[in-house]
């Protein structure tokens, strides 16, 4: 595949907020674990902040740097979103999108900061999951988003150089570690961050639907 003057030969996504849409999920795990654990009323915008990185780093920036009530409102977050698994959905266009990637030929994986469990239930749950030669979450690899080393890890499972590799994401953590992966980056806008946020991080492709970044790879729709 050529886009932007670059041979892509592989690709790894991002989950929530680039395969599946768990914004509402997520928010209301994170608002009800940093209430009830840590007593603190946030705004929506503060509370997802960080999504895209570890959940334990989240709540230790909540919990202003207490690991023992970090623990405790990780927890309890952990409890609550374990039951909202089962109602995750793919984003619309998603699993069409990842039908005309492998019809192409197009080696895929996961890199994501969600632990490996729950990311491989939501991506079953959501239909997804057999179009991934892997999943890599947060307790698989011990550097973390926007550390680029879980995604050169990927790169090296897919057998595919990071500069013939892209990595699709929603969250500015995304675009930081693909782009020093050395991974063509793609701004996935419809996701958790506001347009301005993935923009900051200058990302080699922005797309408001996957549908739009199979276009734009240059694979053919599932009629052609």
């Amino acid at each position: 595949m050529q886009v932007k003057g670059r041979h892509v030969q592989g690709i790894l996504f991002d989950a929530d907020g680039t395969l599946i849409d768990t914004y509402g999920t997520i928010l209301a795990s994170m608002r009800h674990a940093v209430g009830e654990a840590l007593g603190l009323q946030l705004p929506d915008a503060e509370l997802m902040g960080l999504v895209g990185t570890p959940l334990s780093d989240q709540m230790l920036h909540f919990a202003q740097g207490d690991a023992e009530r970090a623990d405790r409102a990780m927890e309890v977050y952990r409890l609550h979103n374990a039951g909202t698994i089962e109602r995750t959905r793919a984003f619309p266009d998603t699993r069409e999108a990842l039908v005309r990637f492998k019809r192409a030929g197009v080696p895929m994986g996961v890199v994501t900061s969600k632990r490996h469990d729950p990311a491989v239930r939501g991506l079953t749950v959501s239909g997804l999951s057999g179009f991934f030669a892997f999943v890599i979450g947060c307790d698989d690899w011990p550097e973390h988003k926007p550390d680029p080393g879980p995604i050169l890890h990927g790169c090296d499972l897919l057998g595919i150089a990071p500069g013939a590799c892209a990595y699709v994401g929603d969250s500015p953590f995304d675009i930081q570690a693909g782009a020093a992966a050395g991974c063509f980056t793609v701004a996935a806008l419809w996701g958790m961050f506001p347009p301005e946020a993935l923009a900051a991080e200058r990302p080699d492709l922005t797309c408001s639907t996957l549908a739009a970044a199979v276009d734009a790879f240059g694979v053919p729709g599932l009629a052609e």
